[in-house]
């Protein structure tokens, strides 16, 4: 009795604030109908869902989920109980990653013709509770859930964040942590950099010198690819194949499927450090790379190469079950190769026109052997430089174009241009950032992209299968840290990925605020910058800077100062675009309710 009257206290305390506010979900679904009253989750609760493994699955997460965010022990049912309950229901007719979510007052639908559509379901009905449900600390108020109706599926098949583990080495709890992120924005896809010229970060038994020297480099370049210092100590880490068992088994129980990469013919001097007859053996000595960047020692296109690359990737096929795998093939040097007799000796015998056209003769031979094992290759734009391998993906990072060009000849493309969808690049001002890659690629600029170029037919478009942000983690080298980079950014890249609707800047802003409390439970490291003032300035036809003053945050006031003072609440509000004509330097900051938001902005002009 005491309990219910506690919930009739907060149900009255609701309708006077929470009941008026918006649903604020992240990706946004295709079609969302907000209805009066709310539904209580407590101990007589009961789920229900279909017998079958996956959906059993599905439906433990959320009596997990209960139990951890909200201090509320549900009972599993086989089919649908007294009282009210969670039902997980297959139907037909519905696309295979598709669901139908329904909120009454009696109860929770979620509809679904597979299970995949069930789990982006129960992400969705994560998001109609309060943020704490992401915690693992007994609430201290109900589960209550606003009515609604929502019918969603996504627009992309390949909604996709990749991370670099050979730069910088991140354990198996990390990458589960990462895929739990991916899982809980509907992503489905998690490309796995796991060789580089910088460490080779997988074990593959018949070649055992690949981890226990091609993992470890003897030291590691201080600041950029530029500079002459390194920081003398040795640096390494891989995972082992029960390791990787474990995380394919996490990400598929996430419906995630795991792309891993190896890199060929280039960035691939890890692995000649450890096996040099790999290469055109033009140098004296190899060791795994110790700076950033592209090194000119690469896999020879040799039969041992070819034969030790076909032993790496059927250990690899063993462990990951993905039809699609990504052997890389960018930024490969041709010095080598054009130096090598081998090599111009197959050129000739083969009469192929230059070194262009026998890594497109490399990448064709992996192909057919990947092929031939029921598996596709995917690689970066360079395999158009050749000609493109028969059955062959293209990750077109360049730019659109090639993308466009391989979409135009029916190949399947996953848009992931690094001026677009980067996320090593720095995401707020560089004064005041940590060393990223040398590019500024913001929050808006992530949301605005569209991936579907006008210069595509209807027809032409069907092969973009989707989009994929990219860690690169040269200059990232924790988990705290790889977060920080990839969220809020993410956030655009995927909604972008699930969302068919146009785009509303303003909205989503407002969406995504509130979803920073989601991830404010979660511990997530986001960056902030999404409250940061951005300064800029043009010169007039007088030579006078007009400052012009932005904010990515909605609902807020920007107050400025040109005296070197704080901005404070007596501060001007910024409206228009000003201009300065004598040295000045500008302070900013948004303001809401009387409260500074974000940091002071300070620019000197």
């Amino acid at each position: 009795m005491k309990k219910h009257i506690e919930i009739l206290i907060f149900l009255f305390a609701l309708s006077i604030t929470a009941c008026a506010t918006e649903i604020d979900i992240i990706p946004q679904p295709q079609k969302l109908k907000v209805q009066n009253g709310m539904f209580i989750i407590d101990e007589m609760t009961w789920i229900s869902a279909p017998s079958d493994r996956d959906y059993q699955r599905v439906a433990s997460f959320l009596k997990d989920r209960l139990s951890k965010g909200a201090g509320i022990s549900v009972r599993m049912v086989n089919d649908r109980a007294k009282g009210s309950g969670i039902t997980f229901s297959r139907v037909n007719g519905l696309g295979k990653e598709a669901y139908r979510l329904k909120v009454t007052a009696s109860g929770i639908v979620i509809e679904s013709s597979q299970a995949n559509g069930a789990f982006y379901g129960l992400q969705t009905l994560y998001q109609l509770m309060s943020p704490e449900i992401y915690g693992n600390k007994r609430a201290a108020k109900p589960c209550m859930v606003k009515c609604c109706g929502i019918e969603d599926s996504p627009r992309f098949s390949w909604r996709g964040l990749q991370l670099d583990v050979c730069s910088h080495f991140f354990g198996p709890d990390g990458i589960k942590r990462y895929l739990d992120l991916i899982a809980m924005h509907k992503g489905n896809v998690f490309h796995w950099h796991l060789t580089e010229d910088q460490g080779w970060r997988i074990q593959i038994k018949r070649y055992p010198l690949l981890t226990e020297k091609g993992s470890i480099r003897k030291e590691t370049v201080v600041g950029t690819y530029k500079s002459k210092i390194y920081d003398g100590k040795p640096y390494g880490g891989f995972y082992t194949q029960d390791e990787i068992r474990s995380i394919v088994k996490y990400a598929a129980d996430r419906f995630i499927t795991i792309i891993p990469e190896i890199e060929m013919p280039g960035h691939s001097l890890a692995a000649v450090s450890c096996y040099p007859e790999l290469s055109c053996q033009l140098e004296d000595k190899y060791e795994v790379g110790t700076r950033w960047g592209i090194y000119r020692q690469v896999y020879c296109p040799k039969e041992n190469t070819f034969k030790f690359l076909e032993n790496v990737l059927g250990e690899i096929f063993a462990l990951f079950p993905s039809k699609i795998i990504h052997i890389g093939g960018d930024e490969c040097p041709k010095s080598s190769w054009k130096k090598c007799p081998h090599c111009q000796a197959l050129i000739k015998k083969l009469g192929l026109k230059d070194e262009f056209g026998l890594q497109s003769y490399f990448i064709q031979r992996i192909e057919k052997y990947a092929n031939s094992k029921g598996r596709t290759i995917i690689g970066w734009d360079e395999l158009l430089q050749g000609g493109l391998a028969p059955n062959a993906m293209v990750m077109s990072w360049l730019g659109e174009e090639s993308g466009i060009k391989a979409a135009k000849m029916h190949h399947k493309v996953v848009m992931t241009p690094y001026t677009k969808y980067y996320l090593d690049y720095y995401q707020a001002n560089p004064a005041t950032e940590q060393l990223c890659q040398d590019r500024e690629t913001n929050l808006r600029t992530m949301y605005d992209y569209n991936p579907l170029p006008d210069t595509l037919s209807e027809e032409e478009r069907q092969y973009i299968v989707g989009v994929q942000g990219c860690v690169w983690t040269e200059y990232i080298p924790d988990m705290r840290r790889v977060e920080y980079m990839a969220f809020p950014r993410a956030c655009a890249i995927l909604e972008t990925a699930w969302t068919k609707s146009s785009k509303d800047w303003q909205a989503f802003t407002r969406r995504l605020e509130y979803h920073m409390n989601r991830l404010n439970v979660l511990n997530v490291n986001y960056c902030r910058a999404f409250y940061d003032v951005e300064i800029t300035a043009h010169d007039d036809d007088r030579w006078d800077k007009v400052i012009t003053m932005t904010v990515d945050c909605p609902d807020v006031v920007i107050r400025f100062t040109t005296d070197g003072s704080e901005p404070s609440m007596q501060s001007p509000a910024y409206a228009i675009p000003f201009t300065i004509n004598q040295a000045q330097v500008v302070k900013a900051r948004a303001f809401r309710n009387g409260q500074p938001l974000g940091k002071t902005v300070s620019k000197g002009f």
